[in-house]
């Protein structure tokens, strides 16, 4: 009887070079969605602090519609990028359960305390350099005497920064570069970066707080926590600012 041997060759799943076109295509996309989403904010902040508060245009009903219309246009076109790999906002975390939302107070108390050490660090750094405290531009000073619109735009600022700014862009780093050091400090400078209106001091207090929230993404994985943490800080913004 003769015996025939049989050889198994078995191919790579996927070439080197569709590797990494597929991973240039991600980054592509990965900067296609901070573009528009983060890009006129990124250039209008610039543009406040090179000129003042004064270059800040005035929030009228028709201009936080249209902060709405942008944020929602911006998830849509993130849900968009998602769909063609056949992955849904879930991809990134987002779910919902009571458990979460109780994890969202707590994150919200952590990065209070946060920011007011974290402003308390830059405000001292600030006086060594220049025997000075820092004055900046507050909430109050672009966004007074709020209308209604203003409601509608604070529920969905949360879920706009926090998809995109926070769990698309850390999870797209994580899983492209594996680091995430890196994950965090990109997610942090992006986010602050489009913060500069309130000036640099009032950025870097800022990112005490963005590094809260990233510190606690890179770790669960969750976006909810932080989408109410945000919500909430946003919330009591409003409310003092009427």
């Amino acid at each position: 009887m003769v015996h025939s041997q049989v050889t198994v060759v078995t191919l790579p799943s996927a070439l080197p070079e569709e590797l990494s076109d597929a991973k240039r295509q991600r980054w592509f996309e990965v900067c296609l969605v901070l573009m528009v989403a983060c890009g006129g904010a990124f250039f209008n902040a610039l543009d406040i602090l090179k000129n003042g508060p004064s270059a800040a245009s005035q929030m009228t009903n028709a201009r936080w519609s249209f902060g709405i219309i942008q944020e929602v246009t911006a998830l849509f076109l993130l849900g968009y990028v998602l769909s063609r790999r056949g992955l849904r906002f879930k991809y990134l975390g987002l779910g919902y359960s009571l458990r979460d939302i109780g994890v969202g107070l707590l994150v919200t108390g952590i990065s209070l305390i946060a920011y007011l050490l974290g402003s308390t660090v830059v405000q001292l750094f600030h006086y060594e350099l220049y025997c000075s405290f820092a004055v900046g531009p507050t909430g109050s000073t672009f966004f007074r005497h709020p209308s209604a619109m203003a409601v509608p735009f604070c529920l969905v600022n949360p879920f706009f920064e926090e998809l995109i700014v926070r769990a698309y862009l850390m999870t797209e780093v994580l899983e492209l570069t594996g680091s995430p050091i890196l994950a965090v400090a990109l997610s942090v400078a992006v986010q602050s970066s489009y913060h500069l209106y309130y000036g640099w001091t009032g950025a870097l207090s800022l990112s005490f707080q963005f590094l809260v929230f990233a510190f606690y993404y890179v770790r669960s994985r969750r976006a909810l926590p932080v989408i109410v943490a945000h919500g909430l800080l946003d919330v009591y913004s409003l409310i003092r600012l009427w």
